[in-house]
C-alpha cells in the first residue's frame, strides 16, 4: 500500500496530538505520514520539526503547496485562518482535514465547503468528540435498538479546568464556550439523536476575566422525536474534576444507557443493569487527563485516510459540519433574543 503524503499547517497548542497520531498511523502501516510542516513562527516550526523528524519545513503555506506533491493537508491553525488555507488547498486540488471551529462565521464555512466541492476534493472537519471511545460505545447501543426508541437525552460537559492557560486567545473573543466547546457537545447530540428542528439556549459569563460566555444550557428538539439537553461549563466547581469527560444519558422505550464519571457505561433493560468500563485506550504518547481526546485524534485521522482511499465522504465532512455550525449560530441567536430558534434560520 502506497503511503499517502500529508502536510500539516500550524504547529501550536494542539498540533502535537495531530502529529503523534499521524506518526502512529505511519508506524502501524495504515498508509499515511506527514512529510512537510508549515508555521509562521520559525522557532516553533524548527522545534516541532526536530521533535518529529520532519525535514521539509515552510513558513508560507502557498510555498508548501507549490513545492510538495501532497495527498492531503491537515490544517491545525486557529479558526480565523481556516478559510484562506482551505481555499488554498482546494486551489491546489489537495484534500483537507481542518480543525474546529470550522470558521469564524457560517458564511466562511459555506465558502470553504463550496471551494472544495468545486475543486472536487474532500473536506473533513476535525470534529473529534464523535471519535471518542466512550461516546462511540453509547452510539453503538442507541443504534443497536437495545433501549428501544430513544425519546430523551442529555449530553453534559461541566468542568472548572483552566483551559485559558493553554489557549489564552480564548479569553479575548466575545464568543467562547459554545463556539469552542459547545460545538463538540452539539455535534455529539446530532450524532446520537439526529437533526434538530428547534433550539432554545441560555448562557452566562461567570469568569470576570474573559469576554465571552463560559456557561451554556441548550434544549434541543430533534426531528426524530428526541428531546435533549446539552449543557457545558468551564466555571463548575465539583467534588471531582471531570475534564475532559462527557457525561451522557439516553432514555428509550425499552431501557436506558448512561455514560457516567470514570467512563462507566450502564445499560438498563428488562434484564436489569449491565455496567462496563469504556475507558479510552492509553496510547504511548498520551497524557492524563487528555488521553481520551488524544485517542479520538488517532481515530478521526484513521477514518479520514480510509475515506480518501475508498473515495467515500467523511462522517464529519465540511457539509455535515455546517449542520453543527447552524446549531452554534442558533444557540447564540436564542441566547441573545430569548426565543426558540429553528436552526435553518442560520442558513
Amino acid at each position: 500500500m502506497t503511503e499517502l503524503r500529508g502536510g500539516l499547517i500550524g504547529c501550536g497548542f494542539f498540533a502535537n496530538n495531530h502529529l503523534n497520531a499521524w506518526r502512529d498511523l505511519s508506524a502501524s502501516g495504515d498508509g499515511a505520514a506527514i512529510v512537510a510542516l508549515c508555521d509562521r513562527d520559525e522557532a516553533r516550526l524548527a522545534s516541532v520539526a526536530k521533535a518529529f523528524g520532519i525535514g521539509r519545513t515552510y513558513t508560507d503555506a502557498k510555498a508548501m503547496f507549490e513545492a510538495e506533491a501532497l495527498d492531503f493537508v491537515d490544517i491545525a491553525t486557529t479558526a480565523p485562518t481556516h478559510r484562506a488555507l482551505v481555499e488554498l488547498a482546494a486551489a491546489h486540488k489537495v484534500p483537507v482535514i481542518c480543525q474546529k471551529p470550522m470558521a469564524p462565521t457560517i458564511a466562511d464555512g459555506r465558502a470553504m465547503v463550496a471551494a472544495c466541492e468545486a475543486a472536487g476534493v474532500p473536506m473533513m472537519v476535525h470534529e473529534n468528540f464523535r471519535w471518542q471511545k466512550p461516546i462511540m460505545a453509547v452510539e453503538e447501543i442507541v443504534r443497536s435498538g437495545a433501549i428501544g426508541k430513544p425519546f430523551w437525552g442529555r449530553v453534559s460537559f461541566r468542568s472548572g479546568y483552566d483551559v485559558i492557560s493553554g489557549q489564552p486567545y480564548l479569553a479575548e473573543g466575545t464568543r467562547f464556550i459554545i463556539e469552542d466547546l459547545g460545538v463538540h457537545v452539539l455535534d455529539t447530540a446530532r450524532f446520537l439523536f439526529g437533526e434538530v428542528s428547534r433550539l432554545t439556549a441560555s448562557t452566562a459569563q461567570v469568569n470576570p476575566t474573559i469576554k465571552g460566555e463560559d456557561v451554556a444550557t441548550m434544549l434541543l428538539v430533534h426531528e426524530g422525536g428526541v428531546t435533549s439537553v446539552v449543557d457545558c461549563s468551564y466555571s463548575s466547581r465539583r467534588a471531582r474534576e471531570l475534564f475532559p469527560e462527557v457525561l451522557i444519558d439516553v432514555e428509550g422505550s425499552e431501557g436506558s444507557v448512561q455514560l457516567d464519571a470514570g467512563y462507566q457505561l450502564t445499560l438498563i433493560t428488562k434484564d436489569g443493569p449491565q455496567t462496563r468500563d469504556v475507558s479510552p485506550t492509553p496510547l504511548a504518547w498520551a497524557e492524563q487527563p487528555w488521553h481520551g481526546v488524544q485517542e479520538s485524534v488517532l481515530n478521526i485521522e484513521r477514518h479520514f485516510i480510509e475515506t480518501l482511499r475508498a473515495g467515500t465522504e467523511p462522517a464529519t465532512s465540511g457539509a455535515d459540519n455546517l449542520k453543527t455550525f447552524e446549531l452554534v449560530e442558533a444557540a447564540y441567536l436564542s441566547a441573545a433574543t430569548g426565543r426558540t430558534v429553528d436552526p435553518s434560520e442560520a442558513r
